[in-house]
């Protein structure tokens, strides 16, 4: 097991955790966790909505500097973390479905303990605002069909988004930029929290440990959602948090066996989402958080769009890939490389709508690039995969293979399922010769 400790004052004792997760407002030479608190200027969140945050970036940086590959089966990890909070009887009484949520997001076994921050837990108060609601603002294609649709039904909306490095930043202020000179900034405003290990400094009580970042990042979900929570919480109780997700990758199906588990993403998963209402609502947090998309394919999900002019000029501009950094070690523009899954699956939704066009927007073409179906392909994987899996026939048990569907919804998701299969195999059809020998 790995233990971590977060401290969020100087003060509180070094409780001689394996790892030191320091975390000071005012003080960044010895913060171990760098983050810019821009992100809440102007806004008092409540101590508990709060502490919220602070667990997140904790277990943000945990699943960073811990890695995987020392796992006796080289991904499920031991963890233990202790985190001050404003009431540790109220946090203690939440901890269960915390663990469980966590434990099924990220795939590790985690234990949490709870010590107190000595931070009174009297709520801050909303400040008034123009904004009523908060929308999760990823740069991605869902998140920004999402606002679109939401500025069209007359919301003024307070985006969170969430970056670790230049280029998701980049991309999603470009986003809020073109969204902003489509609806006028009265109408949106862009939050994006920058957290994430820092590098190593004098100051420093007991530096992270070096050898580099665990690049898995399961957890960033947990994070991102209990940023949103952070910013609806100081906006007001009925401020809603809007997650637009489409429904296909929310189950994330596995596309072999090997892919199995956490091994498969399960960033919305109706489990995952049921789990973290279950504990928000033991922390009084019991706010509305609405996937509008969560029973729609990607495809139908643009196809719906209530503003389908604006959504397919900016569309070329978001980004959907699972790492889109990767493309700049082949001496490619960075951006979406073409051939990870949730690329394929971009794709596949932008031919349902007619738009799809590999030039200037992908590094890789998998509907075209043999390379990409050789053995000996690492970049192919994701695509060699999918086209044995659309080899086999749907079963009602395959949306099982990730997690189970609470509150009845099976058959729900299996149709969801087998639409988002048929947008694949209908984009697929367009491959070049290879390929379709291959299908």
């Amino acid at each position: 097991m790995t233990s971590l400790q977060l401290r969020t004052d100087p003060s509180q004792l070094d409780a001689g955790a394996d790892v030191l997760l320091d975390w000071f407002d005012d003080d960044k030479a010895a913060s171990t966790v760098r983050y810019k608190p821009e992100f809440l200027k102007g806004l008092r969140p409540s101590p508990t909505a709060m502490d919220l945050l602070r667990l997140g970036g904790a277990v943000f940086c945990t699943d960073k500097v811990v890695k995987r590959a020392a796992a006796q089966d080289l991904w499920t990890r031991d963890l233990h973390l202790q985190v001050p909070v404003s009431d540790v009887a109220l946090w203690e009484g939440a901890k269960s479905e915390l663990v469980k949520a966590l434990s099924f997001l990220s795939g590790d076994r985690w234990d949490l303990t709870f010590v107190s921050s000595g931070v009174g837990s009297a709520s801050a108060g909303a400040l008034a605002s123009e904004f009523d609601a908060v929308s999760l603002f990823s740069g991605g294609l869902d998140s920004l069909a999402g606002v679109i649709d939401l500025l069209e039904e007359g919301r003024n909306l307070l985006l969170v988004g969430h970056h670790d490095s230049s280029l998701t930043s980049t991309k999603q202020k470009l986003l809020y930029r073109e969204l902003v000179r489509a609806y006028g900034s009265h109408r949106l405003c862009l939050r994006s929290l920058y957290l994430r290990p820092g590098h190593r400094r004098k100051g420093q009580a007991r530096p992270l440990p070096v050898g580099g970042v665990e690049n898995t990042t399961r957890s960033r979900s947990f994070l991102f959602f209990a940023a949103g929570i952070a910013v609806a919480d100081a906006l007001g109780s009925r401020v809603p948090l809007y997650v637009p997700e489409n429904g296909f990758i929310g189950i994330n199906v596995p596309l072999t066996p090997a892919r199995a588990g956490s091994l498969s993403t399960r960033t919305t998963h109706p489990l995952y989402m049921h789990r973290m209402a279950e504990a928000l609502a033991l922390l009084g947090l019991d706010r509305t958080i609405e996937n509008p998309y969560r029973l729609l394919t990607k495809g139908e999900l643009l196809a719906q769009n209530s503003n389908s002019a604006l959504l397919q000029h900016l569309a070329p501009k978001s980004i959907s890939c699972s790492h889109p950094e990767a493309p700049r070690w082949a001496k490619k523009p960075q951006g979406n490389c073409g051939y990870c899954y949730p690329c394929l699956i971009r794709r596949a939704s932008m031919h349902h709508i007619g738009i799809d066009q590999f030039r200037r927007r992908y590094a890789w073409d998998a509907l075209n690039d043999t390379n990409l179906l050789q053995t000996s392909s690492k970049r192919g994987r994701s695509l060699r995969a999918l086209t044995a899996s659309l080899g086999r026939p749907e079963r009602r048990e395959d949306v099982l293979l990730n997690g189970r569907i609470p509150n009845g919804e099976t058959t729900a998701f299996f149709d969801v399922y087998c639409r988002g299969r048929a947008e694949l195999r209908a984009w697929l059809a367009g491959a070049g010769p290879a390929l379709r020998r291959r299908l």
